[in-house]
């Protein structure tokens, strides 16, 4: 038998001894307020639709969604991040600008629940309002023109703007996004709302649901404007021009897969960095959940607190609310 003096003196393991332990010494915790739940509103609707590849996840009338709303700001998330399911659409997205459209009346609707309890962070490109489900206004040749896009954004702003938006969530990925739209508001007077840039928006394989969830009319793929997943240094690029044009707060999406992107954007990044844990990153931990692999809970925090510990002050999440109970 060794000696007493052969076994270990520093034990790393004392203080992971007991629950009470290892919350004292955690180095990284996730609060309900840092956390914004997306939702879709689907004009036409007269009661919300769950969504079948998002267990839990619905289409929402413009009525539910104001329950939601003060749901949420009762668990004390930091914001909601809406994006609209309009019933007609066009090669310009007509309805992102029109004032009674779906977003700007889903904008104002959660303004006039819940006030300034929640942060209300719309989602600021066409996608889901052109017919050809691109983010952006098409050439003759089917690709995305992106200085026509630059106007139509800068009006969808202003309406938004408008309907008592907080941030805006700048994410189309076109080049020069942040600089115009702000310039926009600006000279209209919208000086207080913010943008909150996609700044490292990556082409990525985890969007199927989410374009489910939208009725996303894509053909093609968004490959020549979004992130190229093997390019980090290239996302830093995009970052740091956000930052010179005014973003307020950066965004990296997806999450999980992206980890190391996140990391670097914090430690350059002067405003907050956020991340989006997307639905096809939500939609593997449900369903392997469903089958019993995993526990749905503990994924469900130990996803959230990666992002947070690679530097995420800001998560956008489907699983706020589920998240914000546990955490209490």
């Amino acid at each position: 038998m060794p000696h007493s003096s052969e076994y270990p003196v520093i034990r790393p393991r004392r203080l992971r001894r007991t629950a009470a332990l290892r919350r004292l010494v955690a180095e990284t915790r996730v609060h309900p307020n840092e956390l914004v739940l997306p939702v879709f509103v689907k004009e036409g609707l007269h009661e919300p639709v769950e969504i079948a590849t998002m267990p839990g996840v619905y289409q929402h009338t413009v009525d539910s969604v104001r329950k939601l709303a003060v749901e949420a700001a009762r668990a004390g998330l930091g914001g909601l991040m809406p994006f609209g399911v309009p019933a007609v659409r066009d090669a310009v997205g007509s309805a992102a600008t029109d004032p009674d459209g779906i977003l700007n009346r889903t904008t104002r609707a959660i303004r006039e629940e819940v006030g300034d309890d929640l942060v209300v962070i719309p989602d600021l490109c066409l996608d889901e309002f052109t017919d050809h489900g691109h983010c952006g206004v098409l050439r003759e040749d089917g690709s995305v023109d992106n200085d026509a896009t630059l106007d139509r954004y800068a009006e969808m702003g202003l309406a938004l703007a408008e309907s008592g938006a907080d941030l805006l969530g700048a994410s189309g990925m076109m080049d020069g996004q942040i600089g115009f739209v702000r310039s926009a508001l600006d000279e209209a007077g919208h000086t207080d709302t913010g943008l909150l840039a996609y700044a490292a928006k990556y082409a990525s394989a985890f969007y199927g649901p989410f374009r489910e969830a939208v009725e996303s009319q894509l053909q093609g793929d968004r490959r020549t404007y979004q992130q190229d997943t093997a390019n980090a240094t290239e996302a830093l690029l995009e970052i740091d021009l956000d930052i010179e044009q005014g973003a307020d707060i950066v965004m990296v999406k997806p999450a999980l897969p992206y980890l190391d992107v996140v990391r670097a954007a914090a430690e350059r990044s002067p405003v907050p960095v956020a991340a989006y844990h997307i639905s096809g990153e939500y939609a593997q931990l449900v369903a392997a959940a469903e089958r019993g692999w995993i526990d749905r809970d503990a994924a469900i925090l130990e996803s959230l607190t990666s992002i947070k510990r690679a530097g995420a002050r800001i998560i956008a999440t489907y699983t706020a609310l589920e998240a914000a109970a546990l955490l209490r």
